[in-house]
């Protein structure tokens, strides 16, 4: 009650009070990088999200809450020993923090990994990396993935461990590029969707986003972070996890 009452006093005279100036949410989001990703998919997804995170609206919703910045972090995964930190936790206070993680991934370029595709594992990272702020009023998980899991720990038993963690895991489920039936594309998006649906995603308001292919990522992505960041601005500053003792 009494956070409740200092951050409606802050509204009211159009400040955040000071022992409350911390982030408002920590995003973690992971990249597949597995075998079935090819070099020029690769590039359109680590400029999709470089140029996602330019977009004006993005921008703007990260940059909403000067007071109670977001953080970010950003690692790409493929087998179980292929967990990499792109883009270690940032918090975002200007568009030039903005432009420097985004030049950070137009300049990063693929290493070898393994074929597999470990989801569990990825899962299990971003939990991991988003327990390290655990101080923030929300934490959020997004994974990006274009196969099921074949190698590691199931993504539903890592769901369940990390439904104890308050975090939330959202998806974005990438089809293939090539040239295929639409209609039998549909139905692979929509039954990779539904893997996700069932065995990935969790917590508040959790959801799955799609993108027909690699090239239509970068839009995808700005439709993702939008909906992940709204909200969390100044018409509701009550933290959405209750705060840690």
């Amino acid at each position: 009650m009494i956070r409740r009452a200092i951050l409606g006093l802050s509204l009211v005279l159009g400040f955040a009070a000071p022992t409350l100036a911390q982030c408002r949410q920590a995003l973690a989001l992971g990249l597949d990088v597995s075998g079935s990703v090819d070099t020029q998919e690769y590039r359109l997804q680590m400029d999709g999200l470089a140029n996602a995170l330019l977009h004006d609206e993005v921008t703007a919703a990260l940059l909403a809450m000067p007071s109670a910045p977001v953080e970010i972090a950003i690692y790409q995964w493929s087998g179980p020993t292929d967990q990499a930190i792109l883009v270690g936790w940032r918090a975002i206070h200007s568009r030039s923090d903005i432009e420097a993680i985004s030049t950070i991934l137009r300049g990063t370029s693929r290493s070898a990994v393994s074929v597999g595709t470990a989801l569990g594992t990825a899962m299990r990272t971003g939990r991991d990396l988003l327990l390290q702020r655990a101080e923030c009023w929300k934490l959020t998980l997004d994974i990006s993935g274009d196969g099921k899991r074949n190698m590691g720990p199931r993504p539903q038993d890592i769901r369940d461990e990390i439904k104890q963690s308050g975090i939330t895991v959202n998806a974005l489920v990438i089809g293939a590029d090539a040239p295929r039936i639409s209609d039998q594309r549909q139905m692979e998006i929509a039954e990779l969707s539904s893997y996700f649906r069932a065995n990935v995603i969790t917590g508040p308001d959790a959801f799955v986003q799609t993108a027909l292919g690699f090239a239509a990522y970068e839009e995808a992505m700005v439709q993702k972070l939008k909906r992940q960041l709204e909200g969390l601005v100044l018409g509701r500053m009550e933290p959405t996890r209750p705060p840690r003792p």
